[in-house]
C-alpha cells in the first residue's frame, strides 16, 4: 500500500511502537482525512498530510526521516496527541475505532481494513497497559525535600531492571521463534536429495540462521546489561535497606511511645470522670467510655484503596430529609402549603402545613412491607501500626496501595455512590415543577445533598473488583431502583443507572487522588446526568474537589471546594446553574461549608438564587428584581423555600462509622441478587460482623485473585499481538460504551436486561470474582 503501510517496531523506549497512515474524522464538511499516526511513549499522535499524500511541505529526504520517527522532524509538525493512560478504546465497525480520554479529546479513526484496525487496537491496548504500569511505578517528585532521593534512585533502578527484564522476555520469544523457523528448513534439507531444491533450502537456512544469530546476540547483550545493572547497584541496595530499617525502627518506637502516652491519658481521664458514680455504674460506664475513646482514636485517620480505588469520596448522605416543596411563583407564598415528612421508624408518609413549602410531593405513600434494619454492629477496637502503612503512601496514588480494613467502612464504592440517591425525593419534587428554572434549582439542591455525610464520615469504602455489581430496589417504599457495575480497573470506574417514577439518572464515576502527607486531595472525573420523563429536560454536571486535612496529626476534617456547572440539555438546552463551594478559610467571612449559586435561563437572566451549606440545608429563592450594576449585581428575591434539610444522625451512630439508617441498609442481605453483588463480598461481610482478622485475610485473597486474572489477560493480549491475531478487550456485563451525540464524549450507558435476569434468576453470564 506504499505510504499507507503500517509499521511495527520493538525498539527501545524512545522509539515508536507503531506508525502508519490512517484516516481521522475532522468535521462534517471534510469528513475523514488521511493522517500519519505514531504510537509512542503512551501517546498517540497524528500529523497532517496534503492531498497528494505527502507530509506537509517536506522534502523526500525529510519525509523518510518523518516516517522513521525522527523526533526533530516530528516535533513541529504534530497536529494533536492523546494520552492512553485512562483512555477508552473501542471499535465501531470493521474498520473504524474510537479513542477518548473521557474529556474533551476524542479521536475517530478509520483503517484501510479490518486486519489493520485490529492491529492498531491491539497495539493501543498494550501501550495503554504499559503506560499504566509506568505511572504506577513513578514516585512523586514533590517529596524530594522529605529526603526521598535515595528511594527515588532505588525506584529508578527497579524500573530499569523491569524494563530490561521485559527486553529479556522479548528476546527469549524471538530466539524461540527464529529457532523454530530455522529447524523447519534444516529438516527439509536433510530429507531431500534434489540438488536444486537443496540449493534453495540452503539459502533459506542461511537467512534464518542469520536471524537466529541476531536474536541470540540480542539475548546475550540484554543479559549482560541486566547483570551489569545488578552488580552496579547491589551494594547501594544493601545500604538503602539498612537505612530504611533503622529509620523504620526509630519512627515505630516514637509512634508506640505516643500511643502509650495517649492510652495513659485516656485512662486517667476516664478514672477522674467516673469517681462520682456508684460502684456498679462506674464499672459499666468505664468500659463503655474507654471503648469509645479508643474507637474514636482509631476511626479518624484517612483511608486508602484495595489496589484499584481511592480514599473517601463525596458520594453519599446519611438521612432522608424532613421536608421539601416547590413553588410555581412568588405570589403563591401566601397560600396554604404542605410538606412531606418521612419518618425513619416506619417510612410512613404524613403531611403538615408549612409556610415555606410548595406543592405536594408526588411520593409513594404506602409503607414498605419489609422490615429493614436501622443500624449495623459496632466497630471493634483493633490496634494499627500507622507508620508501617503511611510511610508507603506519601506521594503516591492511594488507589494503588493495599491497605488493611482498619481504614475502611463495611460498604463498597458501588454502595457509597448509591448514597447519592438518599434524598431522591428532591428529584420527585423537581419532576412536578412546571417552571424548568425552578426544576433546575431543586436539582442543584439534590447535587449538594450528596456531600452531607463527608463532613463527619472519613472512612473509605471497599474498592470494587472488576465486574462487581450492586443493585438496590426500593421502589416499594422510596420509589426508585438502581444498578451499578465496576466497568474498568485502570483507571477504576463505576457506572450507575437509576430510575424513579418520573426521572432517570446515570453517572460514570472515577477519580484521581494524591496523598500529600498533611492532606489528601480527591478530584472526581466523569459526569452525572438526570432526565425528567415528562418534560424530557436533561441536565449534566461534574462533582467538585474534596480535600481531607490532618491525615496523620490533628483532628481529621473534610472540605469541599470548587465550582460546579449544571448544564441543561434536551428540552432544557440553554439553562444552566452555577454553584460555588467556598473553601474554608480562617480569615474568610463566609461560614464553613457554604454553597452559593444561581440558576440562569437561556438568555443568561438569573431566575433563582441558591444558598446553604453542603452538610446541613439548602434554600432556593425566586428572583423578583435586579438591582446594582452588571459587574456587581444585587438580586431581590421572594420568600425562600427549603429545598433540602439533612436529618441528624442517631446519637449512637459514631459507634458504627457515623452511618445513617439508609447507609446501614445498603449492605443488608437480599435474596436473588447477582453472584457479583457487593453484599456477597466475604471481606466486607466479615468486617461488618466485627471479624477484622478474617476480613483482612479475605481481602488479600480477593486482591491476589484479581491480580492473577489481570496478569492472565495481559499475557493473552501480548501473545495475540505477537501472533498478529485480534484480541477482545474486557467488556462490562450490564453497561456499554456509547457516544453522546450532543457532546461527542464517550461513556458507559446501561444497556438493560439486569432486572429481567433477576426475575428469571438467570446469572449464567456472571463471572466468578469472589
Amino acid at each position: 500500500m506504499g505510504d499507507s503501510t503500517t509499521t511495527k517496531t520493538t525498539a527501545g523506549p524512545s522509539e515508536p511502537v507503531m506508525k502508519g497512515w490512517l484516516f481521522k474524522w475532522t468535521n462534517y464538511l471534510k469528513g475523514y482525512q488521511r493522517r500519519w499516526f505514531v504510537l509512542q511513549n503512551g501517546h498517540l499522535s497524528y500529523y497532517r498530510v496534503e492531498n497528494n499524500g505527502a507530509v506537509s511541505n517536506l522534502s523526500l529526504r525529510r519525509r523518510r526521516k518523518f516516517r522513521s520517527g525522527n523526533q526533530a522532524e516530528m516535533a513541529h509538525t504534530c497536529r494533536g496527541s492523546i494520552s492512553l493512560h485512562g483512555a477508552l478504546i473501542y471499535t465501531v465497525d470493521a474498520s473504524t475505532f474510537v479513542i477518548s480520554n473521557g474529556g474533551t479529546q476524542t479521536f475517530h479513526i478509520r483503517a484501510a481494513s479490518e486486519v489493520e484496525r485490529q492491529s492498531w487496537v491491539t497495539a493501543l491496548e498494550l501501550a495503554k497497559a504499559k503506560a499504566i504500569r509506568n505511572i504506577e511505578s513513578e514516585d512523586d517528585d514533590e517529596h524530594e525535600e522529605d529526603g526521598s532521593g535515595s528511594s527515588e534512585e532505588w525506584s529508578s533502578v527497579i524500573r530499569r531492571l523491569e524494563a530490561q527484564l521485559n527486553d529479556l522476555e522479548t528476546c527469549s520469544e524471538l530466539v524461540q521463534k527464529h529457532w523454530k523457523a530455522l529447524c523447519k528448513p534444516l529438516s527439509d534439507l536433510e530429507s531431500n536429495v534434489d540438488v536444486e531444491l537443496c540449493q534453495g533450502k540452503t539459502k533459506e537456512v542461511g537467512e534464518r540462521a542469520t536471524l537466529f544469530r541476531i536474536s541470540t546476540n540480542a539475548m546475550i547483550n540484554a543479559c549482560m546489561e541486566y547483570l551489569k545493572t545488578c552488580q552496579n547497584h547491589g551494594q547501594k541496595w544493601v545500604k538503602l535497606v539498612e537505612h530504611e530499617r533503622e529509620q523504620r525502627m526509630r519512627l515505630q518506637d516514637m509512634v508506640e511511645t505516643l500511643a502509650q502516652q495517649h492510652s495513659t491519658l485516656e485512662q486517667a481521664a476516664n478514672a477522674h470522670k467516673h469517681k462520682a458514680l456508684s460502684a456498679s455504674e462506674a464499672e459499666e460506664e468505664d468500659e463503655n467510655e474507654f471503648y469509645d475513646a479508643i474507637n474514636d482514636g482509631l476511626g479518624s485517620p484517612g483511608s486508602t484503596g484495595d489496589n484499584c480505588l481511592t480514599f473517601n469520596i463525596p458520594t453519599g448522605n446519611t438521612h432522608r430529609r424532613n421536608s421539601s416543596g416547590s413553588s410555581s411563583g412568588v405570589d403563591e407564598a401566601q397560600e396554604t402549603k404542605h410538606v412531606v415528612v418521612v419518618t425513619e421508624k416506619n417510612r410512613k408518609i404524613t403531611t403538615h402545613p408549612d409556610q415555606q413549602s410548595g406543592t405536594m410531593i408526588s411520593f409513594k405513600s404506602s409503607a414498605s412491607t419489609r422490615k429493614r434494619r436501622t443500624r449495623i454492629p459496632d466497630k471493634p477496637n483493633y490496634p494499627l501500626n500507622l507508620w508501617g502503612i503511611m510511610k508507603n503512601c506519601i506521594g503516591k496514588d492511594l488507589s494503588k496501595i493495599p491497605m488493611p480494613v482498619n481504614f475502611n467502612e463495611p460498604i463498597s464504592m458501588l454502595q457509597r455512590v448509591t448514597e447519592d440517591l438518599e434524598y431522591s425525593n428532591i428529584l420527585d419534587t423537581a419532576a412536578n415543577c412546571s417552571d424548568p428554572c425552578e426544576q433546575l434549582a431543586y436539582l442543584a439542591a439534590f447535587t449538594i445533598s450528596a456531600y452531607s455525610t463527608t463532613a463527619i464520615r472519613a472512612a473509605k469504602p471497599f474498592n470494587p473488583l472488576l465486574g462487581e455489581t450492586y443493585e438496590l430496589d426500593r421502589t416499594e417504599d422510596l420509589g426508585f431502583r438502581v444498578i451499578s457495575e465496576q466497568v474498568a480497573h485502570h483507571p477504576p470506574m463505576v457506572a450507575q443507572y437509576s430510575e424513579g417514577k418520573s426521572w432517570r439518572c446515570w453517572q460514570e464515576f472515577t477519580l484521581t487522588s494524591k496523598f500529600r502527607g498533611k492532606y489528601l486531595q480527591i478530584i472526581p472525573l466523569g459526569s452525572s446526568t438526570c432526565e425528567f420523563n415528562d418534560s424530557k429536560n436533561r441536565y449534566t454536571w461534574r462533582k467538585v474537589t474534596t480535600t481531607v486535612h490532618n491525615i496523620i496529626v490533628g483532628k481529621l476534617w473534610v472540605d469541599q471546594h470548587g465550582e460546579m456547572e449544571i448544564i441543561g440539555k434536551g428540552n432544557a438546552k440553554g439553562l444552566k446553574c452555577h454553584l460555588k463551594y467556598i473553601p474554608y478559610s480562617y480569615f474568610g467571612r463566609d461560614s464553613q461549608r457554604r454553597v452559593k449559586g444561581v440558576v440562569m435561563d437561556a438568555s443568561d437572566n438569573v431566575k433563582w438564587v441558591i444558598d446553604g451549606t453542603w452538610d446541613d440545608q439548602v434554600q432556593i429563592s425566586p428572583v423578583i428584581g435586579d438591582m446594582g450594576t452588571t459587574s456587581n449585581p444585587i438580586y431581590k428575591t421572594g420568600s425562600p423555600i427549603q429545598a433540602w434539610k439533612r436529618v441528624p444522625l442517631a446519637p449512637e451512630a459514631e459507634n458504627y462509622y457515623n452511618m445513617s439508617t439508609f447507609a446501614c441498609q445498603l449492605n443488608e442481605m437480599e435474596e436473588g441478587v447477582a453472584p457479583t453483588d457487593s453484599r456477597l463480598r466475604p471481606d466486607q461481610r466479615s468486617m461488618e460482623l466485627g471479624n477484622w482478622d478474617e476480613a483482612n485475610t479475605e481481602k488479600l485473597r480477593l486482591e491476589e485473585k484479581q491480580r492473577a486474572v489481570r496478569r492472565k489477560k495481559e499475557s493473552e493480549a501480548e501473545k495475540a499481538a505477537i501472533e498478529g491475531r485480534p484480541y477482545e478487550p474486557y467488556k462490562p456485563l450490564w453497561f456499554e460504551k456509547k457516544e453522546d451525540p450532543e457532546t461527542g464524549t464517550v461513556s458507559h450507558i446501561y444497556k438493560g436486561n439486569y432486572w429481567e435476569c433477576k426475575e428469571k434468576q438467570d446469572w449464567s453470564m456472571c463471572p466468578d470474582i469472589f
